[in-house]
């Protein structure tokens, strides 16, 4: 009898949850209505898709390690905990309010399309073309500075077991470009998986981080508390240890790059306005406490650190594994799990790349925009922006085979165009916030007896003439206020020691050129929006 019971309600439970489903589809096609945007991709990712895509782009612990070498030898071992604690938490802030603008308004496009919105009407097609462009280059050099780590590391792990390898840096280009085609692969093949997959990947960042941290603090002869917390290093011969610290704080600053990824997905996420905000400051924090107990553990041990840094595999934390383990099996177990999440991660950074690039392109903001902003009609994938992508970092691949440092200085625009994006809109943002210029949003909570929300498309509609309305997360009063300065501070610091380099005295050898690129990108962006992209581009284009 209680059987047949559950029979009967099981129909009318099923019809409920589908009510629910269809109100929460036609309040994310209303909220990018709201936006003069209508939808062309599926929305596969859910929450825990999202969080998963979120972390593995970050991927804290691992990136800590890859760029170990540049807070030991400038900060020293204190230097990197301190920096590191100090990067954390400003980003906190700087998501806290990326979060705001996503919530507010959540579209691919993100910053260029933020900004739009926030400026004021004669310099918001400008300064939003211009941020768009930042934008394209910062994560453009990401994937390309990801698959060119991860194809030296694999070259770095050869030379580990096979010891009468002659690396040849060509060898690493054909690996770089072997890893740019799995992410095109899985980005283009597999597209209806990737969600699955990124869910998959933060199972394995979880795992692989206690596989690496149990062996190397159980094998491992540990230093003491004062060589960890008391040692400070200025290897660049910086006039004083506080301006040697800001310059090696660039390699915490990369460990975290990529926070934004999970807003240019945006309209490939049910319920985005929640969803989105909770994964990035989730995975910060997830990522945040990882990456902060992998670098303590490895910093205490280190073992003998001049050997670490003058390793032939390139990169320290190989030999730190050895030096803990004394095996040449364990250490290359350890290293393939952090390559492995390496290379998950460009697959990620791929769809992020790609996504912003192709919402740029549908708004008229790229030359050939009508090529790129086309959408697969079989996969609901904008597959000409992947391949563009793609073939765009395998000829940045090239550059190393004539000059590596070009590449690292090219590459490390990735944080300086990124960062700026972020900046311009929060700067916009300020002021909005500080002449109230935003209103609330109404409460949609209402619903009928089946759950769905009748009168939701008809008020979030309305408010397209108003397009500054606070999302469901934002911070209200003087703490948006402080929350937003911090973000600005942080941001005008990472960008301006972000074009220093490593060292006082400085050679061909040691130059950092990316503040070259960024300018010439900058002003290269201004020259074609005068002459040409200025009669084509107008803003984002109101679809609906």
């Amino acid at each position: 009898m209680e059987a047949l019971q559950m029979r009967k309600w099981n129909p009318h439970s099923a019809s409920r949850e589908i009510g629910i489903s269809r109100a929460s589809k036609h309040r994310d096609e209303a909220q990018l209505a709201r936006l003069g945007k209508r939808e062309v991709l599926s929305r596969n990712f859910g929450s825990m898709a999202v969080l998963g895509f979120s972390t593995s782009i970050l991927i804290t612990w691992e990136a800590e390690l890859t760029t170990f070498l540049q807070p030991l030898q400038n900060g020293g071992p204190a230097g990197a905990v301190y920096g590191f604690l100090i990067v954390w938490a400003s980003l906190i802030a700087t998501f806290i309010t990326i979060s705001e603008m996503v919530s507010m308004a959540p579209t691919t496009g993100g910053q260029y399309h933020w900004c739009s919105m926030l400026a004021s009407r004669n310099v918001s097609k400008f300064s939003s073309y211009v941020t768009g462009w930042l934008t394209v280059v910062g994560w453009q050099a990401t994937f390309a500075t990801g698959c060119y780590l991860n194809g030296t590391m694999i070259q770095g792990l050869i030379v580990l077991t096979r010891p009468n390898y002659v690396p040849q840096t060509w060898h690493a280009t054909l690996l770089y470009w072997a890893v740019v085609i799995f992410s095109v692969t899985i980005n283009v093949v597999g597209g209806s998986l990737l969600p699955k997959f990124e869910g998959l990947i933060l199972v394995l960042h979880i795992l692989g981080f206690f596989a690496i941290l149990i062996p190397l603090t159980y094998t491992s002869n540990y230093g003491s508390a004062k060589d960890v917390f008391g040692t400070w290093v200025n290897s660049g011969d910086w006039p004083s240890q506080g301006i040697s610290t800001l310059v090696g704080l660039m390699g915490a600053v990369f460990a975290f790059a990529g926070g934004d990824a999970a807003v240019h997905m945006a309209e490939e996420t049910k319920n985005a306005q929640k969803v989105i905000p909770i994964s990035i400051l989730l995975s910060l924090m997830l990522n945040g406490v990882m990456g902060f107990a992998i670098l303590i553990a490895t910093l205490f041990c280190i073992g003998n650190v001049q050997d670490a840094l003058e390793t032939r595999t390139g990169y320290p934390f190989m030999e730190i594994f050895y030096q803990g383990t004394n095996s040449i099996a364990g250490t290359c177990i350890m290293s393939t799990i952090i390559i492995i999440m390496g290379i998950c991660a460009v697959t990620g950074v791929l769809a992020t790349t790609s996504r912003q690039f192709w919402a740029f392109s549908r708004d008229r903001g790229v030359p050939g925009w009508r090529i790129w902003s086309k959408v697969s009609e079989r996969t609901n994938i904008p597959v000409n922006s992947v391949i563009l992508t793609a073939v765009v970092s395998c000829l940045l691949g090239l550059i190393p085979l004539g000059s590596p440092i070009a590449f690292n200085d090219l590459t490390s625009m990735s944080t300086s165009g990124l960062y700026l994006s972020y900046m311009v809109c929060c700067i916009l943002l300020l002021y909005r916030r500080c002449t109230g210029g935003i209103s609330e949003m109404a409460d949609y909570r209402s619903r009928n007896s089946s759950g769905i929300l009748p009168e939701l498309d008809e008020h979030i509609i309305n408010t397209v003439g108003a397009k500054l309305v606070w999302g469901p997360f934002h911070l209200k009063g003087i703490p948006g206020i402080v929350v937003n300065v911090i973000a600005i501070v942080y941001m005008l610091i990472a960008v301006f020691f972000s074009f220093w380099p490593p060292t006082v005295q400085v050679t061909a050898a040691t130059m950092n050129y990316s503040a070259v690129g960024t300018a010439g990108v900058m002003i290269l962006t201004v020259v074609y929006y005068v002459t040409k992209a200025k009669k084509i581009y107008k803003g984002p284009v109101i679809e609906l």
